[in-house]
């Protein structure tokens, strides 16, 4: 086998044409380089320079040799320097989750801004349930998700993005020209809601700021998405609540009023740290501080 260390050696004695200066460059001894071009032109089955009284010269197989050994090392030198730059996180695949309520708004900016950034990294994203997205992480599918809090224990959050909780009602509904409502004023309101075992951690947060507003909601129907709660309250079946950023998926019939003092937070979540978690989040954390990853 011919070993990189020799290829290094002859491109060094083709460039400098002396076994001196070739010794020297490579700070060897020169009996040292001498031994290793001769192991060489042995193993290749042949003679790659002529030494004589005017000096040393490649012979016509040393000059094919020349640029086909010259590329070798260039290619090892990619892939250790490839390797470096994966070990940091700087290169390879990154696999995201975005909570599909939340992926039109989310997803353009920080793509963009990880394409950016990180221009070698094979970006794949999924717009997925809550339960999906925590699913995922934990069973390695997923890098970093984004969603809403609260999530579980076993997984980091940093929260990445505020905005308003509204009230989405019909169209036509006697509160629908305010600018805003508060939560009490609902009361006596049908609500249209995710079924509670899509995220129980939700519905118990739910729960308690209900119960802080002097009432439990009469639910009449379930929508699986944030898009079929629109449907129904559309439908005038009921009213719901949602992040301002919901706005994107709606349809005409419906009409989103701020709740007040309720704001909603979207958190970027993983569960083990590596490099390539790093950057993601070190990334989104710098665009957060500048974008309003909520607007559309």
């Amino acid at each position: 086998m011919v070993e990189l260390r020799q290829l290094r050696y002859f491109v060094a004695v083709a460039e400098e044409l002396s076994f001196t200066a070739a010794a020297g460059k490579l700070r060897i001894a020169q009996q040292s380089l001498s031994q290793q071009i001769a192991t060489l032109e042995r193993r290749l089955g042949a003679r790659l320079f002529d030494r004589d009284t005017r000096g040393t010269r490649l012979t016509d197989v040393g000059r094919v040799f020349l640029p086909e050994a010259r590329a070798v090392l260039a290619r090892a030198d990619q892939a250790v320097a490839t390797v470096g730059r994966a070990a940091r996180g700087e290169v390879g695949r990154v696999r995201l989750a975005f909570l599909a309520s939340a992926a039109n708004t989310l997803l353009p900016p920080i793509v963009r801004a990880l394409r950016e950034r990180f221009g070698d990294w094979e970006l794949t994203t999924d717009a997925v349930s809550i339960a999906e997205l925590v699913s995922g992480l934990r069973a390695d599918r997923y890098d970093v998700g984004f969603g809403r809090p609260p999530c579980v224990d076993d997984l980091a959050t940093r929260v990445i993005a505020t905005e308003p909780v509204c009230a989405v009602l019909p169209a036509d509904h006697a509160l629908a020209g305010r600018e805003t409502v508060r939560l009490a004023e609902l009361r006596d309101e049908p609500w249209v809601l995710t079924p509670r075992d899509s995220w129980l951690p939700w519905h118990l947060r739910y729960d308690e700021e209900y119960a802080a507003a002097g009432f439990s909601p009469r639910v009449v129907a379930e929508g699986s998405s944030v898009q079929n709660l629109l449907a129904l309250v559309a439908a005038g079946v009921g009213v719901t609540r949602l992040a301002a950023s919901s706005r994107s998926l709606r349809g005409s019939g419906v009409v989103f009023v701020p709740l007040e003092g309720e704001v909603a937070e979207t958190v970027a979540t993983w569960r083990r740290s590596a490099p390539v978690v790093d950057h993601v989040v070190s990334v989104v954390a710098d665009l957060a501080a500048t974008t309003d990853l909520t607007r559309d």
